[in-house]
């Protein structure tokens, strides 16, 4: 299978640098641009989901996290070049845990996502070297500053 180089992308941003929010870039991007594929629309769910609870939006980390269960569970194993299996699974346990936060409050944690391609793994180690970690990541729009 041939990938696009902003999923390579997408998975740098996701496992490496754990940040969310330019894998929604780069991933609604490829969404966009491929007919509004529903595994990438899945895809990028986690991140906002990961992103949105990180940030203390409990509320907003849960519904993205449920959406994305909802929207990737229906496909095999392996697609994408991904574990989709077991990250379905651990979304599932993440999506679950944030449904019961109020009772049962627990420290946030990042996913990984399995790469299981040989050929996906060589993309992203390529486009690894080529994109520099942002160290400071974006958390959230920034507001212009209101003058009285």
């Amino acid at each position: 299978m041939k990938y696009d180089p902003l999923y390579a992308a997408y998975l740098v941003y996701f496992n490496r640098d754990r940040d969310y929010f330019e894998c929604h870039e780069v991933l609604e991007e490829l969404w966009l641009a491929e007919n509004k594929d529903p595994r990438y629309k899945g895809l990028l769910q986690v991140a906002v989901g990961l992103y949105h609870f990180r940030n203390g939006n409990v509320r907003g980390g849960n519904k993205m996290m449920n959406s994305a269960y909802v929207r990737l569970r229906p496909y095999s194993a392996e697609e994408l070049g991904i574990h989709m299996e077991k990250l379905v699974h651990e979304v599932r346990i993440y999506a679950d845990r944030l449904t019961n936060y109020d009772t049962q409050p627990f420290a946030y944690y990042d996913l990984t996502i399995e790469i299981l391609d040989p050929a996906l793994k060589k993309m992203v180690a390529n486009a690894s070297e080529d994109i520099k970690p942002n160290l400071f990541q974006r958390r959230g729009r920034k507001r212009a500053v209101k003058h009285s």
